[in-house]
């Protein structure tokens, strides 16, 4: 980080305002403060010299909504805290969160209106202090920018790119390797929006992934390295049976993509590929974790860890483009469903039964339904086609053309 220079912007700023300030980072570390300041109140004293925001104080502050807001937000006065009351100003950059700067109010004031007023005065020095902040980034740093190119490159099989990877010191001689996608995905319905728009802004949407990659990795032995896409993070594991190092990266990434956005995604899902031993297959791989990811977003019975064995059926969809299916079956089942909406639920008994090896007490069960009533639907699915869903080519249609429909409404990466 340029230290000198992010705090004299900070001084600059302090300054101008004639208040007392500190910058903080996303977790609460103490990045800069201003040296002038009339009074310190017992919260601002304990931060200078603890360098990290106590939790209770970080809870006080998390709960007027500092973590979603773009503007700058009135935290009152805590006398259990020791804490006078300050404004919190959000750092961000094209959306990106970068850091939070705080400017305590005087003994004397009562409310933040004075401090509010300012604000609009320093606006040339708060969006430098940003870009300050975002480029001593790790993840945004040119150096490591230009490393997630060409790791993002020899995914795409690049020749040249595979072989300079395939050199550096954290991949050389460490595998066998796996590759895993990460991504925020859609909520259990297939359709519903995505949490980051990375159509709207895919630069915004790169740099979140590039940092809740970084960090998410950051101490974890078998991660090896991670680079940020607009969509989706792509991380290079040591392979290992155990799913000890990959639970504990998915949660961290969870944190820090509610942490960079404001909003925490609805799940984040990670796929994972078959190991490899030799560099060549990392292309391959990457395919593989791909659709294992994909597969977990169209089919959230599947869990948030996916490897790719598990994708089942959804690895040859795959590679077929399979898109609506046009399975007659299928689309009479279909717009029987639609025209009668809650009342004429086939196809999700028909799909359930199917995944559960044609178990009609866990169907029932699952669905909170009488086991004659799975049969009734079972007998109108047959009425409708003039074919038994049960019989082994009509099962393996509708089964395909469920899991093929499912597969058409997945995020494109």
């Amino acid at each position: 980080m340029r230290n000198e220079e992010v705090e004299d912007v900070v001084e600059r700023v302090a300054l101008r305002l004639g208040r007392g300030l500190s910058l903080e980072d996303l977790d609460g570390v103490l990045l800069a403060y201003s040296s002038n300041q009339s009074h310190a109140d017992r919260v601002r004293v304990n931060f200078l010299l603890s360098k990290r925001v106590p939790a209770d104080v970080g809870a006080w502050q998390l709960s007027h909504g500092i973590a979603a807001a773009v503007r700058p937000v009135v935290i009152p006065a805590n006398e259990e805290l020791g804490m006078l009351g300050r404004v919190c100003v959000p750092l961000l950059v094209r959306g990106f969160r970068v850091g939070y700067l705080w400017v305590q109010q005087d003994e004397d004031e009562v409310s933040a209106t004075a401090i509010l007023a300012q604000l609009p005065g320093v606006r040339d020095e708060l969006d430098l202090l940003a870009a300050l902040l975002l480029d001593s980034n790790t993840a945004e740093s040119e150096h490591r920018r230009a490393r997630e190119q060409l790791f993002l490159a020899a995914c795409t099989a690049d020749k040249a790119a595979l072989g300079a990877v395939s050199e550096w010191p954290e991949v050389y001689q460490r595998g066998p390797w796996q590759v895993v996608t990460v991504l925020a995905a859609p909520g259990a319905l297939p359709g519903a929006a995505a949490p980051l728009d990375a159509h709207r802004d895919p630069l915004a949407a790169t740099l979140v992934q590039r940092s809740a990659g970084l960090q998410a990795t950051i101490g974890v032995d078998d991660a090896l390295f991670s680079a940020g896409a607009s969509t989706h993070a792509v991380l290079l594991f040591r392979s290992s049976t155990g799913r000890a190092s990959h639970e504990t990266v998915l949660g961290r990434f969870h944190d820090e993509l509610a942490k960079r956005t404001g909003l925490p995604p609805s799940s984040v899902i990670m796929g994972i590929s078959e190991p490899f031993g030799a560099f060549r297959h990392l292309a391959d791989a990457y395919r593989q974790s791909r659709v294992a990811a994909q597969a977990s977003a169209v089919d959230p019975a599947l869990g948030q860890l996916v490897d790719v064995r598990a994708a089942g059926v959804y690895q040859l969809l795959s590679g077929l483009g399979a898109e609506p299916p046009g399975s007659v079956f299928y689309r009479l089942l279909r717009e029987h469903d639609r025209v009668h909406g809650k009342t004429g639920l086939l196809l999700p008994v028909l799909e359930l039964l199917y995944d559960n090896d044609g178990a009609v007490a866990d169907v029932a069960e699952r669905l909170h339904l009488h086991r004659s009533s799975v049969y009734n639907r079972l007998g109108k699915i047959r009425a409708l086609t003039g074919a038994d869903p049960l019989s082994g080519r009509v099962r393996l249609e509708l089964h395909l053309a469920l899991k093929a429909a499912r597969w058409a409404t997945r995020p494109r990466l």
